[in-house]
């Protein structure tokens, strides 16, 4: 289905990039319910396409000659926000509309933001915190709202963000029209949702419906310990193609990017902890190709946009199953073909069970080469309940402490 087909303008449809011919799933999904009005509730991962589904409609919807903001995209991070408005920009601009993005910790100040919103942007893509201020200072209005979009809905959750959100809402619009996308359906979300969406059109792809048939997927299993040196042996056999690496856990993004370094390949990390210029210049140095390989967190790498993108590896698997989904899913874009690679240890054997279930998929694991498996697949049953060590240890302690006090009082 091409856009043509939709009941957008005929200028938007003669504005959007070459490259997007064919609607998604999401997109072909969103942008008829968008269109006529109605509140979305969409389930679906990213890489999707749900930038377009809810950009065009909302593009679409604006009118040129009020200067005023008539449209309102909501995210959890600044990343998100910047590629968004790098989507969605070039149609803006042909369109004569104006956006404007509002997040903290950039280098462009909060002043130049102010100055900015002076020339009256129709539609605004901004992070909650920003959002707050800038309305509690009573610089921004949101009286003529038309279309509100609130994107990657689960994260907005997760974070924290749900009472400053709540406040936000309250002061736009009742009726208004409200898009909530979200790659996971948690039980507070979906109550959330009941709270925000008038009579909602419930739409949802699957993540196993978004695995590119150009993917290929090798597991490797190696013991946990080792997974940093397989993972350093596998890049230098990747021969300078750039390769996004998953980490679970912020904590240890820094670490084994040192260790890549340090064994002579070109790369950084990226991760919610670093400074906001730093992960700004991190980000388009990879972009660029400055940067060959990116180590980067879930959320962080949700605002990494790649078509190009040759390789991702997992260092770890993810404990939701969806999420490996996302994961792979930012390779073998626009009909290429791409290689995902996973490091899998023993204890992960769950996590692969349920990856397995979700994408209908064997994923055998094999050897790597050079690295042999010692570590033991893990005892469904444990051999003492974690209340005895716990026990235990207090017993020690308190054992410990009276051998200290007993040797204190013969000194």
């Amino acid at each position: 289905m091409t856009f043509s087909t939709f009941k957008l303008a005929p200028q938007l449809v003669a504005a959007l990039p070459t490259h997007l011919v064919q609607a998604s799933p999401i997109q072909r999904l969103t942008i008829p319910v968008a269109l006529n009005g109605e509140d979305v509730l969409a389930i679906a991962p990213t890489g999707s396409g749900k930038t377009f589904a809810f950009g065009l409609p909302l593009l679409n919807g604006i009118d040129g000659q009020l200067n005023a903001v008539q449209g309102l995209i909501i995210v959890p991070t600044r990343e998100l926000a910047l590629q968004i408005a790098e989507q969605l920009n070039p149609i803006a601009n042909a369109l004569s509309l104006r956006i404007q993005t509002l997040f903290g910790g950039q280098s462009q100040s909060r002043q130049e933001q102010i100055d900015t919103l002076a020339l009256s942007p129709q539609i605004i893509i901004a992070t909650v915190g920003r959002l707050d201020d800038f309305h509690r200072h009573q610089l921004i209005c949101f009286t003529e709202l038309k279309l509100l979009v609130l994107d990657e809905g689960d994260r907005l959750l997760d974070m924290g963000f749900w009472p400053k959100l709540k406040q936000l809402l309250q002061a736009m619009p009742t009726r208004r029209q409200t898009l909530l996308f979200s790659a996971t359906m948690p039980a507070p979300l979906e109550a959330l949702a009941q709270t925000i969406l008038t009579t909602p059109k419930h739409l949802r792809i699957s993540a196993a419906e978004l695995l590119a048939p150009k993917i290929e997927e090798q597991l490797f299993l190696v013991n946990k310990g080792s997974k940093a040196q397989a993972l350093i042996a596998l890049l230098k056999a990747q021969s300078k193609q750039q390769v996004l690496v998953f980490i679970s856990v912020k904590d240890s993004v820094d670490a084994v990017t040192k260790k890549l370094v340090k064994a002579g390949i070109n790369a950084a990390a990226l991760h919610g902890d670093k400074d906001q210029e730093v992960r700004t210049n991190t980000l388009l140095d990879f972009k660029t190709g400055k940067v060959e390989v990116l180590v980067a967190t879930d959320l962080l790498a949700r605002g990494i946009d790649l078509v190009a993108l040759p390789t991702v590896i997992n260092l770890d698997l993810p404990s939701h199953a969806e999420t490996y989904v996302h994961r792979i899913g930012r390779t073998a874009r626009a009909g290429a073909s791409g290689l995902a690679i996973s490091l899998v240890c023993h204890g992960e054997s769950g996590y692969l069970h349920a990856i397995r279930q979700l994408t209908g998929r064997a994923l055998p694991t094999q050897t790597l080469a050079g690295f042999v498996v010692t570590d033991q697949p893990s005892s469904a049953t444990p051999k003492r309940a974690p209340r005895d060590k716990q026990a235990n240890r207090r017993s020690l302690n308190k054992r410990s402490i009276k051998g200290f006090q007993s040797k204190s009082k013969k000194s």
